[in-house]
């Protein structure tokens, strides 16, 4: 009931025009499936194996988000059911994707992933990568991918003026990059620690993992 509650609450709290991905990465089945019994449909997870083995386990109308950094060797394994890919960083990602997405006649959406943090861990594009990206003649060749928007991580501190300014450094890029392509809908950025303020700063889409289901261990 714990996660069932925390959830409710969660989707009580957010805008209408924001969307809720349930982290669930290290989380069991049955943890899920309290979230999914709750209403939940859309689960994100980090690691392509863990994702590839909760599919097989848990019913086929739950839209799974990759949203960990994604290497292209284990973009196959998941070509065949993936609804968006979060951390597409590369023209050469994209390509990938758009080759596994075509053997499975289908269309893979995706995001770019912007460098937002000042942290060297973090992954990610420039914006001017991204807009030289989807300015490129590569693109069009890219019929199996869709790109739907942006996403972010914030740097890991309690410095909230900082977080502010990443967060808008991103809406910023969104706004720049949807001037030549207008489809462009989706800012992920924000999480169980920063969502409100990501909300603030105009995101669409959130990553929740402990603020549903509880502290990792």
């Amino acid at each position: 009931m714990r996660i069932k509650n925390n959830l409710i609450d969660l989707k009580t709290s957010l805008p209408s025009h924001v969307a809720l991905v349930a982290v669930s990465k290290t989380k069991p089945i049955d943890n899920l499936m309290e979230a999914y019994d709750a209403g939940q449909r859309i689960f994100g997870e980090n690691k392509v194996q863990e994702m590839v083995e909760k599919y097989h386990h848990m019913p086929k109308d739950i839209q799974w988000h990759m949203i960990g950094h994604l290497q292209r060797n284990k973009v196959k394994y998941m070509a065949e059911f993936v609804d968006l890919i979060h951390g597409v960083d590369s023209l050469k990602l994209l390509s990938e994707i758009n080759k596994q997405a075509q053997k499975h006649h289908r269309t893979i959406n995706c995001l770019l992933q912007i460098k937002i943090a000042q942290e060297d861990s973090k992954f990610g594009m420039t914006p001017d990568d991204a807009l030289s990206l989807l300015q490129s003649n590569a693109l069009d060749s890219l019929n199996n991918i869709t790109i739907l928007g942006v996403m972010g991580m914030a740097s890991f501190t309690a410095n909230k003026r900082q977080i502010r300014s990443e967060f808008k450094t991103l809406k910023h890029c969104f706004d720049a990059l949807k001037t030549i392509c207008p489809a462009l809908e989706i800012v992920s950025m924000g999480m169980s620690g920063d969502y409100p303020l990501a909300i603030e700063c105009g995101s669409t889409m959130i990553r929740v993992g402990s603020g549903i289901f509880g502290a990792r261990h």
